[in-house]
This record gives structure tokens, sequence and C-alpha cells, in this order.
């Protein structure tokens, strides 16, 4: 008998999930009355994900949050929308089998989409199939390239995305836009916050290209195949997914790619299961090989990598924030603090 509420608790998160009013809005939108399983997944960023299992297939649910913090963030609707406008483009992403923006199913919005083999590069190393497979490695930096520069020759202006994008102007007013965010959560003096703030404006570029901009493009929001050589089966989390400037894109990549030296790193060379050194390139290789994939000159990279990692910095400062004021039990958000100071530093290294 299908259990009508599932609830799982840990140490931050209580998950009302009606197992058995979402089967039945299922087998409505099917068309296709089923028994299934629901178990929760950890991870999935800001929002919730379950794994459902239904005649002999795989799926996956993501819900907004039940209290949203914004009535911007977690539109998840949103995002299946523009998955569904990624995939007509060729674009590997998961297919989406339903979506409701009715509260009543399960308490939030969410979609249905399909489950993809494969695993994710997290700080903690590269999956085993990739870990023992080090002469494939160097493809790891080339696959994620590769993919970028596929998502931003998509033709946005042909598909959903452009009446849920607001492109003119899109440089010009993102360092107020993060500025006012900032302000709503300030909980200290952040050094050098507003200088950079200041070195942005003056130094904004003054023709940056538009094209489909995934928004958080690094290398655990690719699902990598389960067997190597290192190949991306496809992308995921498209909250943030915009028509903006693409070189931010690039820019945020190598806030997270495995160099020495960076603490925020994902598989860096020398920790457990990262990419073997001989095989994982500078972000400066990284860089060039975009420039030959687009077309696209980076003359004024130094822009882009000051501005994303400021941005992530306030990103993260809103969740600290939550910590500080005792508004999160969320023990990963006690150490963004940290990790929003380091960020800042990074952005003054290339502002010059």
């Amino acid at each position: 008998m299908t259990p009508r509420v599932l609830k799982v608790y840990n140490a931050y998160v209580v998950t009302d999930f009606d197992v058995s009013r979402f089967a039945a809005w299922l087998a409505e939108v099917t068309g296709e009355p089923a028994e299934l399983t629901v178990t929760p997944i950890r991870g999935g960023g800001s929002c919730e994900m379950f794994a459902v299992e239904r005649l002999g297939q795989k799926w996956v649910v993501r819900r907004a949050p039940l209290a949203a913090v914004s009535d911007t963030a977690h539109q998840v609707i949103r995002e299946a929308r523009i998955m569904e406008a990624l995939a007509s483009q060729g674009i590997s992403v998961p297919q989406i089998l339903a979506r409701t923006d009715d509260p009543d199913i399960l308490g939030a919005p969410f979609f249905v989409m399909s489950f993809v083999e494969g695993d994710v590069i997290r700080r903690d190393g590269l999956p085993p199939a990739l870990s023992n497979d080090p002469d494939s490695q160097g493809k790891i930096g080339e696959q994620l390239i590769d993919t970028l520069a596929q998502l931003h020759a998509v033709d946005w202006a042909s598909t959903a995305l452009a009446d849920m994008s607001r492109p003119e102007g899109f440089l010009d007013r993102q360092v107020d836009r993060w500025l006012k965010q900032l302000d709503s959560y300030r909980v200290r003096d952040l050094p050098g916050i507003d200088d950079l703030a200041s070195w942005l404006r003056t130094h904004l570029p003054k023709h940056g290209d538009l094209t489909v901009m995934h928004g958080d493009y690094k290398l655990d929001n690719v699902i990598w195949a389960p067997t190597a050589p290192p190949r991306i089966a496809c992308v995921v989390d498209f909250e943030m997914t915009t028509v903006g400037d693409p070189l931010i894109d690039l820019a945020w990549a190598m806030i997270f790619w495995p160099e020495e030296g960076n603490p925020i790193a994902l598989a860096a060379p020398g920790a457990p299961n990262g990419i073997h050194p001989d095989h994982c390139q500078t972000p400066a290789q990284l860089q060039d090989r975009y420039a030959q994939q687009t077309g696209r000159a980076l003359e004024q990279f130094d822009w882009y990598q000051v501005f994303s990692a400021w941005k992530l910095a306030i990103v993260l400062e809103g969740s600290y924030a939550k910590h500080v004021l005792g508004q999160s039990r969320n023990p990963v958000h006690a150490v963004f603090g940290a990790i929003v100071d380091n960020l800042l530093i990074r952005a003054r290294r290339f502002a010059r």
C-alpha cells in the first residue's frame, strides 16, 4: 500500500512528501496510473530532490522549498521551461515529464525529470571510474569547456528564453543588483566589497555578448557518464539561467576549477581522488580553449573574474548571514563566512 506521507528528519531538514497525492496527480497528467516509490536525494542545491521509481523507470522530483526565501528564488517551473527549451536546441539536459505550480500537490511548485545515470565531481574528489583512469582526466576540462561553448551557441531568440529574460542592459545593472541583494542582509563589514563594486563600475566592458547564460556553471553542475573516459551526460541546475554575458559563465567555472591553492576547488590535484597534476589544465589553458571554440576575445576577462568572485561572495554571504542571525540550522552555512573572505581576496587579485 502506498504510504500517504513521507517524512524525513535529519539535523536541519524536515521533508514532507504526500506520496499518494503525487501518485494520483502523476497518473492524471501522464494517463498512466501506477504504483511508485519515493526516496529523498541529498544535494540539489536550494531546492529539494526526490528519486521516484515508477513503471520500471527512474525519475527525479525537484521541488521548491516549502518556505522560499524570496519571490524570485527557486522558480522551479521557470527552470523546467528552460530545460524544455534547451532540449529542443540539442543541449543534453534531463527530460521533463511533468510540471506544476499547484502547491496543493506537494506544498510547493515542482517538476518531474528523467533520472540520468552518472556521477558528480565534488570537493572530495572524482568518482571512482574517473579517478581510476588518470590518463583520460584531461578530457574533464575539455568536456567542461566544449559543453559550455555548445550552450552559448544556442539560438535563444527562437526559444521561450526570449520571453523569460531581460537581455538589454544586462551587464549595466549587475553591480547595483547584487549590492542591493547584499544590503538586504549585511551583518558584518566585508573589507573591499564596496571598493570592488566601484572598480567593476569603472571598468565595465562596453560590448558584452548575449547568449544563454547558465548562471551556475561548474564541475558539479554537470552529470558525468558512469564510465571513463570522462563525458558529460547532461547539464543540470538551471535555476539561475537567463540570457546574459557568456564570459560570466566561463569565469564562474574557473572559481571552482581544480587549481592548486584554490580553497573551494573541486577534485583539486594533490587531494585524495583529485585530478592528476599531469592531466589537469591550467585555467589559462581552458580559457584559450573556450576562445578557440567560440571566437570570443578575452582581453577584458579580468573584469569577469572579479565580478564572478564578488558576486559569489555576496550569494554565499546571504546564507552565512542566516547562520549569524540564527535563522539557519544548516551546518554548511557556518563555514561560508571564511569562503566569502577568500572569494573577495580572489576578486581583488584580478582587479588591476
